[in-house]
């Protein structure tokens, strides 16, 4: 956890206005989150705060890239990622970060956080489905490639089906509107 005081951002001292902040982002800060789902990360963010006399806006864009294992090969490789988040803390009598949009800090506190919404950004940035750029171009040769080309269903008479003839009469009721 050591590694995310560096998001700790102190607005009591700031003047009101707009105040930019920018930090790399690695691999040590998803592990700190007990995240290994990256083999590396290379991230940069900006953090744009806006100070007003009753709230906080922030404002954080991210960019770079992860290395990750392909979902289909394992291979490993470098998947681009861009996110963008937008964050409202506001001031009241007790700490609450129900809402993903808008955080509530108390009366009395001098700084915020960020850590987590930032981690959060940045991981559901990653597609769901991770697939190497040359599995679908069809540049990359691999051993599980060629194994689930193997496995494939081979296409036979048997597979390829002519039309049900029950379902013709029914198709016919459609064209005879």
């Amino acid at each position: 956890m050591m590694k995310q005081k560096e998001f700790n951002i102190p607005f009591s001292g700031l003047k009101q206005g707009k105040h930019n902040f920018e930090y790399k982002i690695d691999n040590a800060f998803f592990e700190s989150f007990g995240y290994d789902e990256f083999n590396a990360a290379n991230m940069a963010l900006n953090v744009a705060l806006t100070k007003m006399s009753t709230m906080l806006e922030f404002e954080m864009e991210a960019i770079g890239t992860v290395n990750l294992d392909c979902d289909l090969t394992s291979e490993p490789y470098e998947q681009p990622i861009s996110a963008q988040l937008e964050l409202v803390v506001k001031f009241g009598d007790e700490y609450n970060d129900e809402d993903d949009d808008i955080l509530i800090v108390p009366h009395g506190a001098h700084q915020v956080n960020i850590a987590q919404y930032i981690y959060e950004m940045l991981v559901l940035a990653v597609p769901l489905k991770r697939i190497h750029p040359g599995v679908l171009d069809g540049s990359l040769q691999s051993e599980a490639l060629k194994r689930l080309e193997e496995l494939q269903p081979k296409e036979t008479i048997e597979n390829k089906k002519e039309n049900d003839p029950r379902w013709d009469e029914l198709k016919k009721l459609l064209t005879d509107k």
